[in-house]
């Protein structure tokens, strides 16, 4: 009788646990829909194409943090970034994993990929689904390690995913990462790993004419990161510029001023040289940034006049019925 009481409470306690997380799921949903941000688990199988695993090594049981485990191989569409239920249809697997927790029943250790810093559940998901629900910081996981050219960081979302497809490209063409090991070039939006390497293609043609002889490719990349983007990036950091600019890359600068050198140079009539375009670009920028300052001004001043206005309580009402 004791043992059906018992069993009747861990049951009801499963059902109670699943509900709330379902709860903490819609609103976690209507959160990222507010604040524009992805929800949803990476997909591993769209990791696997945007960024060819080169090689996979078992690396055995091992304690892993369940913050770090954010995407899966076949189900993210049943659960958020968070492995909070998304789906009713969990609900009896889900809580047949609880009722065993509650129970002190040991489960066996669930399966991951590793890619960088992020793992990708293989089998477990409501496992962890679980475990994050009860507050549980870490997790026992049997891990396969997979190396790809550009590793996952710890802040990687779904929607980075296509960027760093293009790094991965990028570095497949130019085998900069093996050239200059440790070096870094990251972009902010599309498209941007193309325009290096069309900086590398006109650079390895100045290259030529200079000294009158043609130059490989990877001698161009070498040379272009040499003289070109680390001179330049050098300067970026010298000056600090980088505070001006807190959601941008070093590499989203180097663009920006690079083209702001070129006008530059042709209005001039000669080369400008880094520093210069660099000091140029910030005061354009400063120069702008008042400009706007100055324009948020004298709309907020034009507001408060009609504040003022002795029908400023009744227009708004009478537009609604309009």
């Amino acid at each position: 009788m004791e043992t059906t009481s018992v069993s009747a409470r861990i049951a009801h306690e499963a059902r109670v646990d699943f509900d709330r997380a379902r709860r903490r799921a819609f609103l976690a949903d209507l959160a990222a829909i507010l604040r524009r941000r992805p929800n949803w688990l990476i997909s591993y199988t769209e990791v696997e194409r945007e960024l060819p695993i080169q090689g996979q090594i078992y690396r055995g049981v091992r304690t892993i943090p369940l913050a770090a485990v954010r995407g899966s191989v076949d189900r993210y569409h049943d659960f958020d970034r968070n492995f909070l239920p998304k789906q009713t249809f969990t609900r009896v697997r889900w809580e047949s994993v609880d009722r065993a927790g509650l129970a002190d029943i040991p489960l066996p250790a669930i399966e991951v990929y590793q890619v960088g810093a992020l793992y990708f559940v293989k089998d477990g998901n409501h496992r962890v689904s679980v475990a994050r629900q009860r507050g549980m910081e870490f997790i026992d996981a049997e891990v396969i390690e997979c190396r790809t050219l550009v590793p996952l960081a710890a802040n990687t979302d779904p929607r980075d995913l296509l960027r760093l497809a293009e790094y991965a490209r990028f570095l497949e063409s130019t085998r900069l990462d093996t050239l200059r090991p440790g070096c870094a070039i990251a972009f902010t939006a599309l498209g941007r790993y193309d325009l290096l390497r069309e900086h590398i293609a006109a650079h390895r043609w100045f290259l030529g004419v200079a000294y009158g002889r043609p130059f490989g490719w990877e001698e161009a990349v070498l040379s272009w990161y040499d003289t070109v983007y680390q001179p330049l990036v050098g300067v970026i950091r010298s000056y600090g510029i980088m505070d001006l600019f807190p959601h941008r890359t070093e590499g989203d600068l180097y663009l920006w001023i690079v083209e702001h050198r070129y006008y530059l140079s042709l209005q001039q009539g000669v080369e400008v040289d880094p520093a210069t375009a660099v000091q140029s670009f910030v005061r354009d920028q400063v120069s702008l940034g008042r400009k706007a300052l100055r324009r948020l001004v004298r709309t907020g001043a034009r507001a408060l006049s009609l504040l003022a206005h002795p029908f400023a309580g009744v227009l708004p009402v009478a537009l609604c019925g309009l």
